[in-house]
């Protein structure tokens, strides 16, 4: 029987809401083993002075557990 979990990282970028993925899943992909899947579950942006200074999403990644 395989058994997954879901957990749930916010991440960043200053370029777009893609860069921010790739980020996320790259630092996911360093402390997490068997990733096999994930999904935006948001995004937003931080701004300054009504100008984008980062986009953000929330990410949540399915890893498989080990048995």
């Amino acid at each position: 029987m395989t058994v997954a979990r879901i957990t749930e990282i916010i991440c960043g970028s200053s370029k777009s809401f893609q860069d921010a993925i790739e980020n996320g899943l790259e630092r996911a992909n360093k402390t997490l083993s068997n990733i096999e899947g994930a999904w935006v579950k948001d995004q937003s942006m931080i701004l300054d002075n009504g100008k984008i200074k980062e986009y953000r999403v929330i990410l949540k990644v399915t890893f498989i557990l080990k048995g």
